[in-house]
């Protein structure tokens, strides 16, 4: 599931980049951290955490299945256990395929063209 838009090109993010992108408070992100075995961003140096893009993905997993489907912490932890995709999550990625798979015709069109 492609959460970040294509644009974004850091390898690591603060947390406060995170939590602007996601909509949420930082304390929120912090909370998932200690509810979520998934969710260990790494630290710096500094002692401050920087979200990769995987981390980014998995915390949008997080908030669409406690924000969008309702689920209860354990509810949304067993989701995440089972790797199980929502009904909006796949039709999500069913329109994502068909995106790519009309910009890759479209690039095959114009290179049989020339």
């Amino acid at each position: 599931m492609a959460m970040l838009d294509a644009g974004m090109t850091k390898l690591y993010y603060t947390i406060s980049e995170v939590a602007r992108l996601i909509e949420e408070e930082a304390h929120v992100l912090r909370y998932w951290e200690s509810e979520f075995d998934s969710l260990r961003p790494r630290k710096n140096r500094a002692g401050k955490r920087v979200y990769t893009k995987d981390d980014i993905d998995t915390v949008y997993r997080i908030r669409h299945l406690l924000r969008d489907e309702k689920y209860t912490i354990d509810g949304a932890k067993q989701m995440l256990k089972k790797g199980k995709r929502t009904g909006k999550e796949l039709s999500s990625n069913v329109e994502e395929l068909k995106e790519i798979r009309s910009f890759f015709e479209k690039m095959i069109d114009r290179a049989n063209a020339n």
